[in-house]
């Protein structure tokens, strides 16, 4: 089943590609047989008690691996695994879950006890047309985050061409994200290749009305995001216990909800950037407050400005949700970051549920074009059972709130074609 998946990729993405003059893609690649493929992956998946717990990331890389191995290359895999600080570590060694990745692929996977030195460069003369070899973790070596040339020089050995299907590590130039580029003919592989141009309808070249949905804990993590998406997007909804923050700026007092009271200077700029670039920002206008932060507690709906001393918001009111439906109902385009509200706890996910699943209605509908991501993001359309609806998902966390902040990715920089 999973072998389908080099085709369908296209198919679930719900969106075709676009051209990509900027990047070489694996379309680009002609008589492989036989050619050693260095592909840099993200299998950074969680483990417990030696099995891995969800394979997502292994499962959206398979494409780009089995359509490689289909035409007959040999497929060499660098990834890290985890934060390893003092070298190698067998709690943080890669053969971990060569079953997992074996399962998935429906294939066998070789490994090398190393990404460098003799044992890579015998195991991968071993190989045979079609075969796949895991190389252990790169960051056992400190030299791979620092992007050390020698260290790169060594990976490329065994390496005719260099694919980068990690977008969720292109904001490191690390040696095996960034440094191999600059020494093998490079390439985007799938996962990479529907990332940009998920991002790219989403963000670089939209269809308007754009809206984007930003939520979360803090304004103080985002700040960047939000400066930058008032010049690209028609309209901002705020939600999560950042939107308290631009409330209490706005002078509402917000009782004992999670506020960042030193950044009200900082909301107001941003709220006058907004406005200055002809974007609308959309605050809540009722709330879900209770006394307590945890599941089923007692609590009740409240205008904003009527919020009890002794309560917290939770969760954007009915009144909001049908706000944020409209402005969704509205627009062509969707961006979304972050959960309305503490989904993680019922009844408290009720907005972001909502909202979740009009967005992906209206993108079933072919009206809209839904692209979502960041880790909180994931697990709340997850939670609404409606991640498979939206035009695209990325499990990129860093790399993808970098990329919606306008930041440069040098991964991604170092794929592009000279013009």
């Amino acid at each position: 089943m999973i072998r389908s998946m080099v085709g369908a990729l296209y198919a679930t993405t719900n969106i075709g590609f676009l051209p990509m003059a900027a990047f070489k893609t694996l379309d680009d690649l002609t008589d492989i047989t036989g050619k050693r493929v260095l592909v840099r992956v993200d299998l950074n998946v969680p483990v417990k008690d030696g099995k891995v717990t969800d394979a997502t990331r292994i499962e959206r890389v398979a494409p780009t691996i089995l359509e490689l191995s289909g035409k007959g290359a040999k497929v060499i895999l660098l990834a890290h695994f985890g934060r390893p600080k003092d070298g190698p570590s067998p709690d943080l060694s890669l053969s971990l879950i060569i079953p997992a990745v074996e399962e998935v692929l429906d294939h066998a996977v070789l490994f090398a006890s190393d990404c460098v030195g003799a044992p890579a460069t015998e195991a991968v003369a071993k190989m045979g047309n079609g075969d796949i070899l895991l190389l252990e973790n790169t960051r056992f070596h400190k030299e791979e985050e620092k992007n050390d040339a020698t260290f790169t020089k060594a990976l490329a050995t065994n390496g005719d061409i260099y694919v980068n299907d990690a977008f969720s590590a292109a904001h490191r130039a690390h040696a095996s994200t960034e440094g191999l580029a600059h020494l093998l003919p490079a390439y985007a592989g799938r996962t990479m290749q529907g990332e940009l141009t998920a991002l790219e309808k989403g963000l670089g070249n939209p269809v308007r009305p754009v809206v984007a949905i930003v939520g979360g804990a803090k304004v103080s993590s985002k700040i960047d995001l939000l400066k930058n998406l008032v010049h690209k997007v028609d309209a901002l909804v705020i939600g999560g216990g950042m939107a308290n923050t631009f409330l209490a700026a706005n002078g509402i007092d917000v009782g004992k909800s999670l506020c960042e009271h030193d950044l009200a200077d900082t909301a107001k700029q941003i709220i006058a950037e907004a406005k200055a670039s002809n974007c609308q920002i959309v605050l809540p206008t009722d709330g879900v407050v209770a006394r307590e932060f945890k599941a089923g507690a007692a609590n009740e709906v409240v205008a904003i400005d009527a919020i009890p001393a002794d309560a917290m918001v939770l969760d954007v009111g009915p009144k909001s949700v049908e706000a944020v439906k409209k402005i969704i109902e509205g627009s062509t385009t969707l961006v979304w970051n972050g959960p309305l509200g503490a989904f993680e706890i019922t009844p408290f996910d009720t907005a972001t549920v909502a909202a979740a699943q009009y967005a992906a209605e209206r993108t079933k509908a072919g009206k809209l074009t839904s692209v979502a991501g960041g880790g909180d993001t994931v697990s709340a359309l997850n939670h609404a059972g409606v991640a498979d609806d939206f035009t695209y998902v990325s499990t990129a966390g860093g790399a993808f709130l970098e990329w919606m902040e306008g930041k440069v990715l040098p991964g991604v920089a170092v794929l592009q074609v000279a013009k």
